[in-house]
C-alpha cells in the first residue's frame, strides 16, 4: 500500500494537482513512481523480500539452464492447467475492470473533484484525471502487477518456496 500510496502522490503532483510543476520535478517524480512500481515488483518476486526479489532476477540473466529449465516448466504447467489459468485471468479482468469502472464513477460521477478543489486540496488548474490517476495508483495497477508476478511465480512452480534464494 505505501507504494502504491508514493505512485499516486507522486502521480497528483506531476499533473499539478497541487500546483504548477517543473519540468525537472516532473522527471524527478516519474522516476519515483517506476521506482515504487519496481520495488512492488521485486517485493512481491521476492514473496515479501525485495533483494530475494532481486536474486531471483540476477539468475534468470546469470543461469542459462535455470531458464531452460524455469521455462520448460511454465510450458508443461500451461498445457496441464490451461483451464485454471484461463479462468484465473478472466477474473483478473473482471475485477480489474469492476475497479476501473468504480473509480470512473468517483471522479465523474461524484462531487468529489469539486469539493477536492472547494476545500482547496486540489488546484483550480488540476482536472478528473489527478483522482483517476491517484485511485488507480492505490488499486488497480498495484494489483496488476501483484496478479502477473504471483502468475509467474505459480508457472515456474516458486511460489511455495518461501526459502531465501540462494546467492
Amino acid at each position: 500500500m505505501g507504494l502504491g500510496l508514493i505512485a499516486a502522490l507522486g502521480r497528483v503532483i506531476q499533473l499539478g494537482g497541487f500546483g504548477q510543476i517543473t519540468t525537472w520535478t516532473n522527471i524527478v517524480l516519474e522516476v519515483v513512481v517506476e521506482s515504487s512500481r519496481i520495488l512492488l515488483f521485486l517485493y512481491v518476486l521476492g514473496l515479501a523480500n525485495i533483494k530475494n526479489g532481486v536474486l531471483r532476477i540476477k539468475h534468470l540473466f546469470t543461469r542459462k539452464g535455470n531458464r531452460k529449465a524455469l521455462l520448460s516448466i511454465a510450458i508443461q504447467k500451461l498445457k496441464k492447467q490451461w483451464f485454471s489459468v484461463f479462468m484465473n485471468i478472466i477474473g483478473f479482468l473482471i475485477i480489474a475492470w469492476a475497479i476501473n469502472y468504480l473509480i470512473d464513477l468517483l471522479a465523474y460521477e461524484t462531487c468529489l473533484y469539486l469539493t477536492l478543489i472547494k476545500d482547496g486540496i486540489l488546484t483550480e488548474s488540476s482536472s478528473e484525471w489527478t483522482i483517476l490517476l491517484f485511485f488507480k495508483n492505490l488499486t488497480v495497477i498495484p494489483f496488476t502487477l501483484i496478479f502477473d508476478t504471483v502468475l509467474l511465480l505459480w508457472l515456474s512452480n516458486n511460489i511455495a518456496n518461501a526459502e531465501p534464494v540462494a546467492k
